[in-house]
């Protein structure tokens, strides 16, 4: 035991008790502290919480779920929105901080419960997911048909064109007149309203009319304000043609 500093004076017979409950009293206060510490601690020792070695597991032996996947191609989006050089066009650079963040891609915790490989297109969301293995999903931001354009059920893609050619349908010529140029078609390019890639689906066999496709017009992602179909940036459509194939499941909702 640590003997007195010298230089103090005993305590007087009567200042015995009072030091005594005094010295308790910080006993059951010290005592109390250390037991507050060690319920923080996990009951260890020491607050050295790296050497926790915590269990990873909730409440019921669980497992918490993993980290979402690694992606080459989800990065940062002043790479994912660079110019390109595609098919001989050149993609100009998209101006990403003009777009809200929940609109550029990227790999999220999959929300539809569906299998992996199917697309999945939320309507009031303006979002796509492409379902992934492992409960990972690569989330696009999307524009969408206007009220009484738009499209929804399950089908699936039939076949995907690179720089398709657009054919307006009778009806579009008939409210824009000026459309009847492309009567045969307008030639892919990089003012071609289906962008650098097309996926068409069909439903039972059939041709439903609607695409998932890109668009040069990055600004109208996020709204409805097209004809019905689904518009991607076109370095999203790039991106997301690379990663489907014929028969994939399309879910509209």
């Amino acid at each position: 035991m640590r003997e007195l500093p010298q230089s103090l004076t005993p305590p007087r017979k009567g200042d015995a008790i009072e030091t005594e409950i005094q010295l308790s009293r910080r006993a059951v206060l010290t005592g109390a502290g250390a037991l507050a510490l060690l319920g923080v601690a996990g009951c260890s020792q020491t607050l050295d919480l790296p050497s926790l070695q915590l269990d990873d597991t909730a409440t019921g032996s669980i497992p918490i779920r993993p980290s979402i996947s690694v992606d080459k191609n989800i990065t940062s989006p002043d790479v994912m929105y660079a110019a390109l050089t595609d098919g001989g066009f050149n993609v100009p650079e998209v101006p990403y901080l003009k777009v809200k963040s929940e609109f550029r891609r990227q790999i999220v915790v999959d929300p539809t419960g569906e299998a992996p490989g199917t697309i999945v297109v939320h309507l009031q969301e303006r979002k796509l997911y492409l379902v992934q293995p492992g409960g990972d999903a690569i989330r696009y931001g999307v524009g969408i048909g206007k009220d009484g354009f738009r499209w929804s059920g399950r089908a699936n893609i039939q076949y995907g064109k690179e720089w398709p050619v657009w054919t307006p349908p009778p009806e579009m010529i008939a409210r824009k007149p000026e459309l009847v140029k492309w009567q045969g078609g307008q030639p892919g390019g990089l003012d071609n309203p289906l962008g650098a890639r097309a996926l068409y689906i069909y439903q039972d066999g059939r041709d439903t009319g609607y695409r998932i496709h890109g668009s040069p017009e990055w600004w109208s992602i996020g709204q409805a304000m097209s004809s019905g179909c689904v518009r991607l940036i076109n370095q999203d459509i790039i991106d997301l043609y690379s990663r489907v194939s014929r028969k994939n499941p399309v879910v509209v909702v």
